[in-house]
């Protein structure tokens, strides 16, 4: 049997991580808020990362420390704005709107580098705005726009950003180095938002020690960064490009689906329309479009990287 089946449902179980943290995230953020949820769950994170990865620090670079510093701003401001758009939106709509990311990569790239953007990304462009449309701006009209699914969009603008600079520096530098070293700027980051939001009165330091929001914390930073980073890493070694793309598609469906399940949220007919149309949008931009990215905001490994490709991050999470 080969390794290419058992690394494709790898991926896949990597999705369904990064898709089931929106629900996590959310339902942690009634107990915790923004910046100190992000700031813990960071820090654990980078500490795990560190610890299985200490060779890395060996052999640094200013270089490589500015990159790193470089991905972890735009990291941490991706998961910022789409932790706080968490608090007024629902996980299944801001798993889609993030996965926009990909679809924004090519244009970022064509507005800021002068790339020429072919046919087809501009059909995947034209239909994920479309379904952006119909999934965030309700019947009523842009007045009644959900502010949450706004910061998630800005979100998906820094998520787009990090994936192209990743592509960039994944060329030069270790994957393993900046993997770590940009978990670890943007846990610094948050807890530095922490204190300037604290002291501007902008948000107040809460951190619940409940039961569900510390598993809430370790979920996202041991599972869906620290394990699925490590599996990531290990099976694009072993699958095609293509089916990375598809299989990390995945990440807004699973949301979608775990959203239901837990919340019981269902979407309505014009945020189903929305959905299937950003989907079809991603699908597009990745499999006929020139290489982008997986839908994930983290770093892959490193033969993705040759194709300038990044898996919410994100976060980013994509990850969420």
């Amino acid at each position: 049997m080969t390794k290419r089946l058992p690394a494709d449902l790898s991926l896949a179980f990597c999705s369904l991580l990064w898709g089931a943290t929106f629900v996590v995230v959310k339902n942690s953020l009634a107990y915790s808020s923004v910046f100190v949820f992000l700031s813990a769950r960071f820090t654990l994170a980078a500490f795990l990362m560190a610890a299985f990865r200490p060779r890395v620090f060996r052999t640094l670079k200013r270089e490589e420390l500015l990159a790193g510093a470089a991905l972890g701003f735009f990291m941490f401001a991706g998961y910022a704005f789409q932790t706080a758009g968490l608090r007024y939106t629902t996980p299944a709509k801001s798993g889609f709107v993030t996965g926009s990311s990909v679809v924004l990569v090519p244009v970022l790239l064509a507005i800021f580098w002068r790339r020429r953007l072919t046919l087809w990304v501009y059909a995947g462009v034209s239909a994920a705005v479309f379904g952006l449309y119909f999934l965030t701006v309700p019947a009523e009209g842009l007045r009644h726009l959900n502010r949450g699914d706004l910061l998630t969009l800005v979100a998906a603008g820094f998520y787009a950003m990090h994936i192209i600079l990743v592509g960039d520096y994944t060329r030069r530098h270790s994957v393993a180095a900046l993997s770590v070293l940009q978990v670890a700027a943007c846990a610094a980051l948050a807890w530095l938002a922490t204190g300037l939001a604290s002291a501007a009165g902008f948000e107040r330091v809460r951190f619940g020690w409940q039961a569900q929001s510390l598993l809430g914390i370790a979920t996202c930073a041991v599972l869906a960064t620290a394990v699925a980073f490590s599996v990531q890493l290990w099976a694009q070694q072993y699958t095609s490009s293509s089916h990375a793309a598809v299989l990390f598609t995945l990440e807004p469906v699973f949301a979608s689906a775990t959203s239901y399940i837990l919340l019981r949220e269902r979407l309505g007919g014009r945020a189903l329309l929305g959905a299937g149309f950003v989907l079809a949008g991603i699908l597009i931009a990745e499999l006929l479009g020139p290489p982008a990215a997986p839908e994930s905001p983290e770093p892959t490994a490193e033969n993705v990287a040759s194709r300038g490709s990044v898996a919410q991050g994100q976060g980013t999470s994509c990850a969420s």
